[in-house]
């Protein structure tokens, strides 16, 4: 089979050039599409539940709600392990899955339980909700709200106007906000005004849930026209929430305002955000959604922060640091570097060796070819480009099949050409460049082979070993396979292209020396 193969491309030399046009363009194309990062993302699949439960301490958290919500996760398909952590006010359970899940699957299934679970937790506890689609490497860019502001209004513009228009971004998952004081309506009772009353603090929370809600009343005909029957009770302002009847007395309502100051104030911190150590800043920090390139999503994420500046007061402007786009540039950098240097030093080593410019060129084409082989096969494998998966190659391995086999056809071409004492005819031609191919195929192919059985074993690896080095063990052999299918293909096809019958009888430095000692 492989010597039809060789035979075909050498006789069809023209598809054979086609048909590596068609793979410079698909690795083209899968280059500006492969996900771009600075190292593997080791993460694995997890999908976190978080449960807000104000005022609780560590140990209700834990007995009332984390340890009801184990219970409700455990037994689940493809489930490893279940992880948790109960602190002030918060319950937050990590549910492990196998790496092989597809996160949408695990998100399904923890969804289902979360159902159920839900009704086994105390009353007037915020129900249980997942985090974002992302991982622990999702943290790509740090939005800060400038300007003259007081912490509370940055907070303010931060949540009301920036995150909703970055969540629109496409690629991210979530728009966490850190730092600065969450504006919020509190009504601060006077106790010795509600027992000088009569009312308790469960009927002011009682008024104020119940009165802070629209209700529909039908329709009524007027006409040929309907009007609309509604009851707006929604607040708007602190004079609304001073404004509910709490209670009467002698048939004279009692109002919020009666029993308590309603004013704006802050909601109680867990910690604060400082930015250059010259006081605390109020950060958005965006999420990468998961499988994304980042760099592309950095970019749209600062594209986005133009626009959105435009409608924030004067004054007020949106800063960034902790770019992750910095990062994978110097690291892309750096691997392009190495590559690039890499690749022109073989390149002068084989021109060095060959003697011969147009059998350097055909041995130097098979390296950005198979370059672009194996980065066609990252985007079908979804192996994103990172320092781990492009710095483990070698061009050196690459071209070991194309410069055994152009070397032996320089040899068999010139000792043909001194045997019979003229030049080769065109069937002559591609009749010894065949039979120098075959001679050599099997030997460059069992070498090649034997390169990609050393490689197999990284793909075995489990865990984070796994996803640290698996990318770079595929990223090698695909480079490999795409050599081996070069130098019975493409290789064989340029050297029936460049080694005219009326050549000049140039050799190289091994195929003088065997040509002398055959005359000799």
């Amino acid at each position: 089979m492989i010597n039809n193969i060789i035979k075909f491309s050498i006789n069809n030399r023209f598809f054979v050039l086609i048909a590596v046009l068609f793979l410079i363009g698909g690795g083209v194309w899968s280059a500006i599409n492969l996900p771009i990062d600075a190292v593997p993302d080791v993460t694995n699949k997890q999908v976190q539940i978080n449960t807000v439960a104000p005022a609780l301490a560590p140990e209700e958290i834990e007995r009332q709600i984390t340890f009801p919500l184990e219970v409700a996760l455990a037994g689940m398909p493809r489930l490893v392990e279940t992880r948790s952590i109960s602190q002030f006010g918060l319950s937050q359970v990590t549910v492990i899955f196998e790496d092989n899940v597809d996160i949408y699957f695990a998100r399904q299934l923890v969804q289902e339980r979360l159902v159920s679970a839900g009704e086994s937790l105390p009353p007037g506890i915020s129900p249980p909700s997942m985090g974002p689609v992302s991982t622990g490497l999702g943290e790509i860019y740090y939005v800060v709200v400038k300007g003259n502001q007081n912490l509370t209004e940055k907070r303010t513009l931060l949540d009301g106007v920036v995150r909703p228009q970055l969540r629109t971004v496409p690629g991210l998952s979530e728009v966490n906000a850190y730092g600065g004081l969450e504006k919020q309506f509190q009504v601060l009772v006077d106790p010795g005004k509600l027992q000088a009353r009569g009312i308790s603090i469960r009927q002011v929370m009682e008024a104020l849930e119940e009165n802070n809600r629209n209700a529909g009343g039908g329709y009524l005909n007027k006409g040929d026209e309907q009007q609309l029957v509604r009851g707006v009770g929604i607040i708007r302002n602190m004079s609304d929430i001073g404004g509910i009847v709490v209670g009467a007395e002698n048939g004279v309502p009692i109002l919020i305002r009666d029993v308590a100051e309603v004013t704006t104030g802050s909601s109680i911190r867990q910690g604060a955000v400082t930015m250059n150590g010259k006081g605390e800043a109020v950060t958005g920090i965006t999420m990468l959604l998961l499988g994304e390139n980042g760099r592309t999503v950095v970019n749209r994420v600062k594209e986005r922060i133009v626009s959105i500046e435009k409608s924030l007061p004067k004054g007020t402007t949106l800063g960034g640091f902790m770019d992750r786009s910095d990062l994978i540039d110097r690291t892309l950098a750096t691997a392009q570097r190495n590559l690039i240097e890499g690749g022109i030093l073989v390149i002068i080593v084989l021109f060095l060796f060959l003697l011969q410019v147009q059998a350097g060129l055909i041995v130097s084409a098979s390296i950005p070819l198979a370059m672009l082989f194996a980065i066609i096969g990252m985007k079908y494998f979804n192996v994103s480009a990172n320092l781990m998966s492009l710095g483990a190659i070698d061009f050196g391995l690459i071209v070991d099949g194309a410069v055994i086999i152009v070397e032996n056809c320089i040899r068999r071409l010139a000792e043909r050409r001194h045997e019979l004492g003229r030049d080769l005819t065109e069937p002559e031609r591609l009749d010894n460049i065949y039979e120098s191919t075959v001679e050599m195929v099997k030997p460059s192919l069992f070498g090649i082979g034997i390169i990609i059985a050393a490689y197999l074993p990284i793909l075995t690896l489990e865990g984070i070993e796994g996803k640290m080095f698996r990318p770079m063990g595929m990223t090698v052999i695909m480079a490999l396979l795409g050599a081996m299918l070069l130098s019975v293909t493409l290789t064989p096809a340029l050297c029936a292209y460049s080694s005219k019958s009326n050549a000049s009888a140039k050799t190289s430095c091994c195929t003088k020396s065997r040509v002398a000692m055959n005359r000799l």
